[in-house]
């Protein structure tokens, strides 16, 4: 068994049982790091799930540290990143059956997101069904305007779902 703290510097300290230390996790980020509010594991305890003070959640791959936690070479990989909330996460889970992460804010908002790519897909108390079959679309939240942020595990960098570009045209003429 391993113990898993999180921290108002933005640390995850993995524990053994015995009280020593195993690995310290920061989460990959462009910003800052904000402290964790929520810490989580779906029930096959295959991904660990962060909820933060400023509203994102995280996901990280770890069955291969816990299949041998003293061998450096097994890494917990970060897989995703996305603002679930303008606000606190309080509080979250997963639903392995539906494959669906559960997360509720200090604003009182409680949503549903895709577990695998951080898709939203919906509210507790919208007047429509929640659509569990078609995650293809990319909507967003009224709060939220970030789109989820997968981590590439080879180039170590932050890839953004769908990218925009708006360049800057000088047109003399107007």
């Amino acid at each position: 068994p391993i113990l898993a703290s999180a921290h108002e510097n933005g640390c995850i300290y993995l524990w053994s049982i015995q009280g020593s230390l195993l690995k310290e996790i920061l989460p990959f980020s462009k910003y800052p790091p904000v402290p964790l509010t929520v810490l989580r594991t779906d029930i096959s305890t295959k991904m660990l799930l962060a909820g933060s003070k400023e509203g994102h959640i995280m996901r990280w791959n770890i069955v291969s540290f816990l299949e041998d936690p003293q061998n450096s070479k097994n890494q917990i990989k970060e897989e995703l990143c996305w603002r679930a909330h303008s606000t606190e996460v309080v509080d979250l889970f997963h639903e392995e059956q539906k494959n669906v992460v559960v997360t509720a804010s200090v604003d009182g908002s409680v949503r549903l997101w895709h577990a695998l790519n951080g898709c939203y897909l919906g509210y507790f108390g919208q007047p429509r069904k929640f659509e569990f079959l078609d995650i293809s679309r990319l909507i967003l939240p009224c709060d939220v305007n970030n789109f989820p942020i997968i981590i590439k595990e080879e180039s170590k960098h932050m890839e953004k779902k769908k990218k925009f570009e708006y360049p800057l045209v000088l047109d003399k003429d107007k």
